[in-house]
């Protein structure tokens, strides 16, 4: 009898913490005076995630907590304006200026990240932090042995042997307006001979095999750094920007005045081939992204 007392006092007092809207411990609701880092599910947005919250630790005694695989630029957003999350690791500005802003892209990166800068603080309250230093954009890729035969360091540079080419692509890139294969078609004025829709993830392989003459890859993807292939340069700039900076909400910054100045410590410390060779840890190497952000903050002393 006294056993089934000290249950039913048990889950008397569970049922009135959920009626009274708390949590139990580690089973959701954020914790006070915790700042909470949100990331995507890909291998990039972790590491990055990771790099910020070490950081943050390493300057401050605020505890630090990952909300981890949030689905899309999208969600992220929502997960800001709603308050789930304080700071959002990995933010393009291609994509949101198209997704959050619902405004049309910009060639120029300066523009692009101008225009995120004012209108994040002004329709969001929300800063959005110069550029970690790499773009994560479409890029047209080979193997490094054709690129050395035939010379090819820019797209351009394909325009004569494209006819004969194998392109192995993302089929909704194909679908896609704006910046999609119409749109590469009427800026670059050539076509490829066959294109062959595929998943992203299976593009880097079929080109290192040599089943695919010609790739469209992301550009801070380990597996080109894998499967040792060469990116063209865009010389018509015909992609839109896609710089990574972190995003915050300014009652965060506000309630934590010592954070922006630790955020701000990683604005153009991270270059396209660092993040590349970063991504390859995770994705080549299999390491936790955990561990790549503690080595690469330890090699670079936490910028201090």
């Amino acid at each position: 009898m006294l056993k089934m007392n000290r249950l039913l006092l048990i889950f008397g007092v569970v049922c009135a913490m959920i009626i009274s809207g708390c949590s139990l411990p580690g089973l959701g609701g954020p914790a006070k005076n915790t700042i909470r880092i949100g990331t995507l599910d890909t291998s990039e947005s972790q590491i990055i995630g990771h790099i910020v919250r070490q950081l943050i630790e390493h300057y401050t005694d605020t505890p630090v907590t990952m909300v981890s695989n949030l689905g899309s630029s999208i969600v992220q957003h929502k997960a800001m304006m709603s308050g789930d999350v304080d700071i959002t690791a990995t933010r393009y500005t291609g994509t949101d200026l198209a997704g959050a802003l619902g405004m049309e892209p910009v060639k120029d990166p300066k523009e692009a990240l101008e225009i995120v800068q004012r209108e994040f603080a002004e329709r969001f309250d929300q800063t959005w932090f110069d550029s970690y230093g790499f773009a994560n954009s479409y890029a047209f890729t080979v193997r490094k042995e054709v690129a050395e035969k035939e010379n090819l360091q820019k797209v351009s540079d394909l325009e004569p042997l494209a006819s004969n080419l194998k392109f192995g692509v993302d089929n909704s890139w194909l679908k896609r307006k704006g910046d999609g294969y119409e749109g590469f078609i009427e800026e670059y004025g050539f076509q490829f001979g066959d294109t062959f829709p595929m998943q992203i993830g299976l593009v880097y392989q079929a080109a290192a095999s040599g089943k695919m003459d010609v790739v469209l890859a992301y550009t801070t993807d380990g597996r080109i750094k894998s499967f040792d292939l060469h990116v063209l340069e865009d010389d018509k700039h015909f992609f839109p920007p896609y710089d990574s900076s972190l995003v915050a909400r300014n009652d965060v910054l506000e309630k934590y005045p010592e954070l922006r100045d630790i955020l701000q410590k990683l604005s153009g410390k991270i270059d396209t081939e660092t993040m590349r060779a970063l991504n390859y840890e995770a994705d080549g190497m299999m390491k936790e992204p955990s561990i790549i952000a503690k080595e690469f903050l330890e090699a670079a002393n936490y910028f201090e």
